[in-house]
């Protein structure tokens, strides 16, 4: 059966772009037909490479990549149409484009701009209306740092009061250094999201299309085609300041 996952953020520059990237990688290397769907780009000037292009440098050329709409300026999708002059997104463009993939792959990823509630135009077009349209599951990526509790709650309300389905949350990038929110986080996101931790991709893990997919490998869970341990990884960044806590 065709599997329809959006992913989104709790914000812009979270990551989403690197974790759909490693989906497909993974995807791909098992031998799965795999479509990328970006609806809404902005920042990115006709002709240059966006986050479907990025997408396909890292999981390989047999993605298929669309993208719906473009615009010029760095800015929520409505206000960057507006700005630009050029015809916004519509959810019957995004059904159809959509409906026009999955019925021939056996992965299609939808990349949102920035979060759940971004205006994709003047009637409050958002993401979350995409994926309710197309019942589809939602797969948030979260920040690692102090303030993520927030968003992802919130995000995780944004998705209940759709009746949403979510697929879980990833923590888009992984510094080699965490901090003791960081670290505290791993235990306490899920509990917020209301979802499993599906991964966490580390800091720089993009740099580079060379054995992208081995390291999405290593930082993705079962569910999403890695083998990435939730519990051990916990348990690596935690029992340091565990033990350090029982001494005192």
């Amino acid at each position: 059966m065709s599997r329809l996952l959006f992913v989104t953020g709790t914000g812009t520059e979270v990551g989403k772009t690197a974790v759909t990237a490693a989906i497909a990688a993974l995807a791909v290397r098992a031998g799965r037909s795999v479509a990328v769907l970006k609806p809404g780009q902005t920042g990115v000037a006709p002709g240059e490479p966006g986050d479907a292009q990025e997408v396909g440098r890292l999981a390989g050329a047999g993605v298929t990549l669309r993208e719906l709409a473009r615009y010029p300026e760095p800015l929520a999708p409505d206000t960057a149409a507006r700005r630009s002059g050029l015809p916004a997104l519509t959810l019957d463009q995004v059904v159809s484009g959509v409906n026009a993939l999955t019925p021939h792959h056996d992965l299609t990823l939808v990349e949102g701009a920035g979060g759940l509630l971004v205006r994709y135009n003047e009637d409050g077009l958002t993401l979350a209306d995409m994926a309710q349209a197309l019942d589809a599951e939602v797969l948030t990526v979260v920040t690692a740092g102090l303030g993520s509790l927030n968003t992802t709650s919130l995000n995780a309300e944004a998705l209940r009061a759709r009746g949403l389905r979510s697929a879980g949350i990833v923590i888009g990038s992984w510094p080699g250094d965490p901090d003791l929110a960081m670290r505290c986080n791993l235990a306490d996101l899920p509990k917020d999201a209301g979802a499993p931790l599906l991964g966490a991709l580390p800091a720089g893990a993009t740099a580079q299309a060379a054995g992208f997919a081995d390291r999405a490998a290593a930082a993705l869970a079962p569910a999403l085609g890695g083998h990435w341990d939730a519990a051990a990884f916990a348990e690596e960044f935690t029992a340091e300041f565990t033990a350090e806590f029982a001494a005192r």
